[in-house]
């Protein structure tokens, strides 16, 4: 993947191509955790690749890519957020879904829908898109303390909707 980054920078469009080909089920994972519909996921996925190529060249270090990149998704979807204020359109079905069968499993994805954002997102960025807490707090620009008790309440909220509200107990 560094070759490809270190070619893109340099302008190479094919090489960019196959680059943002190969983050498209990371960038849909985390869009989705924020987002609540294919649509806006789309569009922030378009947005993030817009930019990406626009600003890539800034990009210091191409191992911090997958970082640099997932932060920017992350911002174009809380922008798309502020504009909705808090009114939502009706979901429609994306016309070519981005399959991942891990991410599919319908309790799985219930589960993380049934937990807020904030709580959902550092899920997502932690156990799906596999960063650590340290590339969490940087990417949300937030303490990394606050990144480990959101996974920890998260992991504790998705228990109990397990447990269907019995009492969790850690072992």
């Amino acid at each position: 993947m560094e070759n490809l980054i270190l070619e893109a920078k340099k302008g190479n469009s094919d090489a960019f191509t196959r680059l943002m080909q190969s983050q498209l089920q990371n960038m849909y994972k985390a869009a989705s955790a924020i987002l609540n519909n294919d649509e806006d996921v789309a569009d922030a996925i378009s947005d993030t690749i817009l930019t990406c190529w626009e600003k890539l060249r800034q990009l210091k270090n191409p191992a911090f890519f997958r970082t640099w990149m997932t932060r920017i998704l992350i911002n174009k979807c809380k922008d798309m957020l502020r504009k909705q204020s808090g009114f939502s359109l009706v979901e429609e079905l994306p016309e070519q879904p981005v399959y991942d069968a891990k991410y599919e499993n319908v309790e799985w994805k219930d589960a993380l829908n049934a937990l807020d954002e904030k709580h959902r997102l550092v899920m997502v960025l932690y156990y799906v898109e596999g960063f650590n807490t340290v590339e969490i707090s940087e990417m949300l620009d937030m303490p990394e303390s606050t990144v480990r008790s959101r996974l920890s309440r998260g992991r504790e909220k998705l228990a109990k909707s397990y447990m269907g509200g019995r009492k969790y107990e850690r072992a």
